[in-house]
């Protein structure tokens, strides 16, 4: 049959790179979208779009009826569900089916077998596939799984039996916090995936990570794509990925490939898909299949020269695949990383906000879903762009990629530009001498990639900016209420400016030093006198908008500041640097709780309040557990006392920086 009509029920980069594939095929892509992305990319650029629902996925884009109504209303012929959301759904494949329309993907039955892990375990077997040992099938019992964890021996993968693409996964390497990582990993599993099951299995701390992209028929031709190398993650999180693996013999590879085949041939897989493999040393082992197109995908098209949504559509349509094994050929070397706007100085933290600049390079391929203007909202993932190079050999890719990110200009949310950039010229990843828990243990070296030249004038400004704020607005608390140093004056100070007034701050080391700032000497000029005695006097003035300019001496530097989630943030000369205050401020007739107050330390949703008012809690205990663009975040007590003024309940959304509790002091 030809396709006349494609609902695409997904949103972002995804939603505008079939789009385009299907307008280039004589398609007509139609879009949905949610209430908060009324106004995006994908919306924009697709033209025609329906709405089906609020802003949090399980409200819209993963609404299985609301996607079928949308897709009948426009008199769709089939429906591509992109990778996320419903990609991997065996009852929505079954209700596109039901509906007489095409659903761009395995049969539902294949995405039974592959889409739950134990199962997609066993098929392995059963194709004769290395596979990781751990517990037989899947678990819901929290004290059963707790049992089979101790037996088994730390670490041990938890991994829930409906995730995907590196979701629904913790590695649990402290039997003090097991509990709390499976209440963790259940309550995942149910929320994102919808179910609770949880697939036990031994963890490899030293592997590389290589999947095989392959294309099926539906009638038993299956070939293989070559492999991708996706070693470099965070959190099980793919950072940067690539094509071919590099480094690793192709006698390997090649068998690896023909493994991935042989097991897609045991369904008759139709589609695309990947299978997921880890390597260490000469031995492989079978990882999960994700029964859809990947996020990377790019890096394949970049070496093959195919275009493998137009390869899904022709599948999709009937007319078979059009080529065989013999017919792939590696050309060169791709290599893909992944724009994120997270916060790599507050733990890869997502970022949201208006993107107020966006500027990334050219010559290269670019896959984003957003343009400058748009918001970053937490309700989904917070990727910015893929950056996607392609050379003639590998070291020209990774030099390519590393100079086009030195180009993206991104202001309005935090980005991991740098630290991508800090990858892409490792020593260590150029000779590929990585494994995928390789960036978890050297996230100091590449989030903080070098020595300040005058760190002592970067504390001073922040201490001076630091107090500064707290004495703005004697009516407003300026951590909850600006998100930028702006609007007023540093020579605001009065009797506490003139006899000084001392701030503790700590930076993204957790190194703490105490300052005394003033009295001033001049108009906007102050003294800044740190524990260890040194003495420096600053001027500093607002030259624009949040823009700073700092004059020390003869030396002259120009700094962007703003306030962010209780911290400040200043963009300096030699990189962007975070303090905190360590010691609650002392802010002139505001209503600060200081170190006793509990706030959201993102805008996000809380999942579930964990103590009561009145319990009795220590420090470090976890108050609430919140959700923000996917991530699960433990909000914890910031003193031993009497948890009180619990202010919020499930489901209730909270911005970055509100008190959503205080812990009082214990009565003795």
């Amino acid at each position: 049959m030809k396709i006349k009509t494609l609902l695409i029920a997904n949103r972002g980069e995804i939603a505008c790179r079939i789009a385009r594939t299907a307008r280039a095929s004589g398609i007509t892509p139609v879009g949905v979208h949610s209430d908060a992305d009324a106004n995006a990319l994908h919306v924009r650029e697709i033209g025609h779009s329906v709405c089906i629902g609020a802003g949090p996925a399980s409200e819209s884009y993963l609404k299985i009826d609301a996607v079928i109504a949308a897709a009948k209303s426009v008199g769709a012929d089939a429906i591509h569900p992109g990778y996320g959301f419903l990609a991997e759904n065996s009852d929505f494949a079954r209700a596109v089916e039901a509906a007489g329309m095409v659903f761009m993907g395995p049969t539902p039955d294949t995405l039974e077998r592959f889409g739950d892990k134990a199962s997609a375990k066993e098929a392995a077997v059963a194709a004769s596939v290395p596979v990781i040992s751990g517990a037989e099938g899947a678990r819901s019992d929290p004290q059963e799984i707790a049992d089979e964890v101790r037996a088994m021996g730390l670490p041990v993968l938890l991994k829930a039996v409906g995730g995907g693409g590196g979701r629904g996964q913790r590695l649990v390497t402290d039997e003090t916090t097991l509990v709390e990582d499976i209440e963790g990993a259940l309550r995942e599993a149910k929320s994102t995936f919808g179910s609770e099951g949880l697939l036990l299995e031994r963890f490899l701390p030293e592997a590389r990570h290589v999947e095989v992209q392959i294309a099926g028929d539906g009638k038993g031709h299956v070939v293989h794509l070559f492999e991708r190398d996706c070693t470099l993650q965070r959190r099980h999180q793919k950072v940067i990925e690539e094509a071919p693996a590099w480094g690793l013999p192709r006698t390997l590879l090649d068998k690896i490939a023909q493994d991935a085949v042989r097991l897609g041939e045991t369904l008759d897989y139709r589609g695309l898909g990947t299978v997921e493999f880890l390597v260490a040393g000469e031995e492989y082992f079978f990882l999960e299949v994700n029964p859809r197109i990947q996020v990377e995908h790019p890096v394949t098209e970049a070496i093959t020269g195919l275009d493998l949504v137009a390869l899904h559509l022709r599948i999709a349509e009937g007319a078979g695949l059009g080529l065989v094994q013999d017919d792939l050929k590696i050309n060169g070397h791709a290599v893909e990383a992944r724009l994120y706007a997270e916060d790599p100085a507050m733990q890869f933290a997502p970022s949201t906000g208006t993107l107020t600049t966006l500027s990334l390079p050219e010559g290269l391929r670019i896959d984003s879903g957003v343009e400058e203007g748009d918001a970053v909202t937490p309700f989904y993932d917070p990727m910015i762009a893929k950056l996607v190079v392609h050379a003639a050999d590998r070291e020209t890719a990774l030099a390519r990629l590393a100079t086009a990110l030195d180009h993206v200009a991104v202001e309005g949310v935090q980005t991991n530009r740098a630290f991508l950039t800090a990858l892409a010229r490792n020593p260590e990843f150029e000779q590929m001498q990585v494994h995928t828990r390789w960036i978890d243990g050297r996230l100091d070296e590449l989030t903080q990639a070098h020595t300040l030249s005058r760190p002592a004038l970067w504390k001073a400004a922040a201490a001076i900016l630091f107090v500064a704020a707290s004495r703005s607005d004697a009516s407003t608390n300026p951590w909850t209420n600006r998100d930028t140093f702006t609007g007023w004056r540093l020579g605001l100070g009065g009797d506490a400016m003139e006899a000084g007034q001392h701030v503790t701050l700590t930076d993204a080391a957790d190194t703490s030093e105490e300052f005394r700032v003033g009295p001033i000497k001049a108009v906007d000029t102050y003294t800044v006198l740190s524990e260890n005695g040194d003495a420096l006097t600053l001027a500093m003035r607002e030259i624009t908008s949040g823009r700073w300019r700092i004059s020390d001496g003869d030396d002259v530097f120009l700094i962007d500041a703003r306030l962010h989630a209780g911290v400040i943030e200043m963009d300096t000369p030699e990189g962007r640097l975070v303090f905190r205050p360590a010691a609650p401020l002392d802010f002139a007739g505001g209503d600060a709780a200081g170190d006793r107050a509990v706030a959201s330390p993102l805008t996000g949703m809380i999942v579930e309040i964990k103590v009561a008012d009145g319990q009795d809690v220590t420090e470090g205990d976890v108050i609430a557990v919140m959700e923000s663009m996917k991530l699960e975040i433990s909000i914890r007590a910031t003193a031993a006392g009497i948890a009180s003024n619990i202010s919020v309940s499930n489901g209730d959304m909270v911005d970055r920086g509100q008190v959503i509790a205080e812990i009082l002091p214990s009565e003795e």
